[in-house]
């Protein structure tokens, strides 16, 4: 007898302000994907460029669109996830994609048939430009084992390449502005009992994301959050080793 496998419904979330220029390209490597147990949700800031003219076309591929003023992208992220509904959820923001057409068939089958759907499925993230071309594998790349405390060492997987069983997933604290997903990420993984290792690259990641642009508030943000999680001394002490790492290889 032959093992069936999952198919995991899966909430794709995209939030986006004034991404006129970015969307498009979003849009596409979700509807295009050749696994179709997806519900896709864009949740928009009130764009006043562009954005919503481009998203028309496609919005009978689209599960929900919202377009309202919000208190930042962590703000409309836990809209997204009010209205998802999927076994798992995930966040592809403008101007990131899918790696493939096939990445979340992929994915799915990449998990063992016959045993308890994962609580946190991850993989790898490959880096790229404006146009789409790829630029380098994410330089902190995925464990083979990740457990909460391997965010210790920096965010090792990157948002937009874990996806988590809905019912773990809290709303994102918005007493942080630009990382609030590596506090989401660690909660998740706390509650989580299993988390699958796909080995796949999931994610083309623009280079240029909010985060990249407010590096040094995101920095201070993620040391107050690893105080929180691991404690200060621990965390002063990995910080050391940051600092060292960083003379050596310079």
């Amino acid at each position: 007898m032959h093992s069936v496998h999952p198919t995991p419904k899966i909430s794709v979330i995209t939030v986006c302000r004034n991404a006129q220029g970015l969307i498009e390209d979003t849009i596409q490597s979700v509807i295009t994907q050749t696994y179709h147990n997806v519900e896709y949700i864009i949740i928009d800031g009130k764009s006043t460029d562009l954005t919503l003219s481009v998203i028309e076309p496609y919005k009978d591929r689209i599960h929900t669109i919202v377009s309202e003023p919000d208190k930042g992208i962590y703000d409309a992220m836990n809209k997204g996830l009010d209205l998802a509904t999927g076994d798992y959820v995930c966040f592809l923001n403008a101007g990131d994609c899918f790696h493939e057409d096939d990445t979340l068939s992929l994915l799915v089958h990449s998990i063992p048939p016959g045993k308890p759907l994962p609580d946190v499925i991850y993989g790898q993230t490959a880096l790229v430009d404006i146009d789409g071309h790829f630029l380098r594998m994410r330089r902190l790349s995925a464990p083979e084992h990740l457990t909460w405390k391997s965010f210790k060492h920096g965010m090792l997987v990157c948002h937009q390449a874990f996806f988590a069983r809905r019912t773990l997933a809290g709303h994102y604290d918005l007493r942080y502005r630009f990382s609030a997903d590596f506090d989401w990420c660690i909660n998740i993984m706390k509650k989580a009992k299993d988390m699958h290792n796909t080995h796949l690259t999931l994610v083309d990641y623009l280079a240029e994301g909010t985060t990249t642009q407010n590096q040094r508030a995101s920095l201070k943000e993620r040391f107050h959050i690893m105080c929180r999680h691991y404690g200060l001394f621990p965390t002063l002490f990995q910080h050391a080793w940051f600092v060292l790492r960083l003379a050596i290889h310079k």
